[in-house]
């Protein structure tokens, strides 16, 4: 995927799964979405832009890049949307019970589907924080259940759902939306406080899935989908760093980058704010994941009863 083997070209040492804390999976599939086509090609981009990135981080004066990332390899099903999501499903949920810190980028929002449903089975009471322009919770879209529309409606079923940022939507989507958990653009901007309403909502474990086109298109036009009214940088990064700094983020995903040959600065937006989103998380709770003489507080499947089997017993 990129021009090194490793994540930000970061040391052989700080890439081996077998050490590294977080893992990142490329998934460059773009099969169903319907305007701006070009998301296949985002992982790729992602991983370029990240190599040319400084890897220190002022805010939080760290480098998350040694905490270990593992890069792994690229989702490549896309013989059906429902092939790849059982695809992102089965390889998420491996590498969550090798208690890893499991991230992904994508692609179009579809890889989420799969995503969720392996951090649902792996967490109990989970909150899945969608932020996004566009409210995806059709049932299905074109004849399928897994396609870019429907990203988040598993979840609106089978999770705490909520949503921000929300400023795009079909009539049909009302009828799955819980508006007391929605956070339409529309108000969030005159709302000061809706932050801290969004995080009172939340249960402690939390998975994030982020569209891109939640930003701006100011600031990100490279999506498939670009939505005027937006969140800026340092908006979206005080939000995300409450949340990170709140509640226990078990995973998160990146989707939804069409790379412009022309324009590499949403390139650059998406790999800055993936690295961001790991230095919030091991800013705020550096040991969470560590194997250390406290075995309980640092693996996070210690308090998980969705698990019937050892980790170590599920085959890799």
């Amino acid at each position: 995927m990129s021009t090194t083997n490793n994540y930000a070209g970061i040391p052989d040492q700080f890439a081996q799964l077998e050490t590294a804390k977080v893992v990142l999976i490329p998934v460059p599939y773009d099969g169903t979405s319907t305007w701006g086509k070009g998301a296949d090609k985002g992982p790729e981009a992602f991983l370029n832009a990240s190599e040319n990135m400084e890897l220190y981080d002022i805010e939080t004066g760290t480098e998350p890049y040694q905490q270990g990332v593992y890069l792994a390899d690229a989702i490549t099903e896309n013989s059906s949307p429902e092939a790849m999501v059982d695809a992102v499903h089965k390889i998420t949920k491996k590498y969550i019970k090798r208690n890893k810190f499991v991230t992904l980028f994508g692609g179009e929002h579809s890889i989420s589907i799969g995503t969720i449903r392996a951090f649902n089975e792996c967490f109990s009471n989970l909150t899945v924080l969608h932020i996004d322009a566009h409210a995806d919770l059709r049932a299905s879209y074109e004849g399928t259940t897994c396609n870019h529309a429907c990203a988040v409606h598993e979840a609106s079923q089978q999770t705490n759902l909520l949503q921000v940022g929300i400023r795009s939507m079909d009539a049909i989507e009302k009828t799955f939306m819980d508006e007391e958990k929605t956070f339409f653009a529309h108000d969030m901007v005159n709302d000061e406080y809706w932050m801290d309403k969004v995080v009172n909502q939340m249960t402690e474990n939390v998975f994030i899935t982020l569209d891109l086109d939640a930003f701006d298109p100011s600031i990100m036009p490279s999506t498939g989908t670009p939505e005027p009214g937006g969140l800026l940088w340092y908006e979206m990064l005080e939000f995300l760093k409450q949340v990170f700094t709140e509640k226990n983020v078990v995973g998160f995903d990146i989707v939804e980058l069409c790379p412009n040959k022309a324009d590499k600065s949403s390139d650059f937006l998406a790999a800055k704010l993936y690295y961001k989103m790991l230095s919030y998380k091991f800013a705020t709770n550096d040991d969470s994941y560590d194997n250390g003489d406290d075995a309980d507080k640092a693996n996070p499947f210690s308090k998980l009863s969705k698990f019937k089997d050892a980790a170590d017993n599920d085959d890799f």
